[in-house]
């Protein structure tokens, strides 16, 4: 297959053939730390600012349909080029797959995406924990009903799909539970999703975490003029080199080629709950160069 470079950025969509490359595992995300010990009591900040405040509420449902008006100007202008990194991009050498005459389709994480997690999230709470991968897969068994849709997602999901392009979605939710996470989604009001065609979960590709190689297998099928998470890794696996640093990881996103993609094809939804922002240290995120003091306190 050729590849090429996207001339215009709303041009610069969707793919063709599956590849198989070594992808970095992710820096930890919901599904995946071990145990960790949270005060009991009231929500933790980040839980009360996300699922809590008029502020989020708002910023979700803006971004929201920023993200359908953008499909919706995808479809009628048929791009040439995927958003999807072809194997072995890098931002000095960013090759996207070809389209082709496939059908279009955007790509989707679900949680923190599409739906907030608040059965799980209220009972980690409760128990004064912030997570457990043990309990966390009992919710993928048996929260239907108990996660919502996002504010405005379930109207751009059907702006999208109006507009002739198909909702695809692509978790780290486990493929050992895929009876539950399909009925998770479904009772969120999202629709049926089929396992393999439009619906891909940890364990469908080699890669544990990854998720290029499900991106590559959505390839095969699809142009994708549309990738939307709330984490880097929902964009390409690039982004979760664990050698990394907050600082490179922030470059590396800001990098020209990909920089311009941000809003136009590659899309970001804010999650302050989990990510792997938690393992920044101090002087990552306040550098020595900004240290301030007052004197009244020395």
């Amino acid at each position: 297959m050729k590849y090429a470079l996207p001339i215009l950025s709303l041009m610069a969509l969707a793919a063709c053939q599956t590849a198989t490359i070594t992808a970095p595992e992710p820096a930890p995300a919901a599904q995946q730390p071990a145990a960790v010990s949270a005060p009991e009591g009231r929500p933790l900040t980040a839980g009360q600012w996300l699922f809590g405040s008029a502020e989020a509420q708002i910023m979700m449902a803006q971004s929201w349909n920023r993200i359908a008006a953008y499909a919706e100007a995808g479809a009628a202008a048929r791009p040439e080029y995927s958003v999807i990194l072809a194997p072995g991009a890098t931002a000095e050498a960013p090759e996207f797959l070809a389209c082709g005459e496939k059908p279009l389709a955007a790509v989707f994480d679900v949680d923190e995406t599409l739906i907030w997690n608040l059965g799980s999230a209220g009972a980690f709470r409760r128990m004064g924990i912030e997570f457990d991968p043990e309990i966390w897969g009992e919710w993928e068994r048996t929260g239907a009903g108990k996660a919502v849709a996002i504010p405005g997602a379930l109207e751009g999901v059907e702006r999208i799909r109006k507009a002739g392009v198909e909702i695809i979605l692509n978790t780290n939710r486990e493929a050992a539970n895929v009876a539950g996470n399909i009925e998770t989604i479904r009772e969120a009001g999202f629709g049926d999703y089929v396992h393999g065609e439009t619906l891909f979960l940890k364990g469908d590709t080699p890669g544990g975490s990854a998720k290029d190689g499900r991106r590559y297998a959505i390839s095969e099928n699809y142009c994708v003029i549309a990738l939307v998470g709330d984490q880097l890794g929902d964009i390409a696996d690039i982004f979760n080199d664990k050698s990394l640093s907050p600082a490179a990881r922030r470059d590396l996103a800001a990098a020209p080629a990909f920089d311009r993609l941000w809003d136009d094809g590659w899309f970001i939804l804010p999650n302050p709950t989990y990510g792997p922002f938690e393992g920044s240290s101090m002087e990552e995120i306040f550098p020595p160069e900004t240290y301030w003091a007052p004197a009244s306190k020395e």
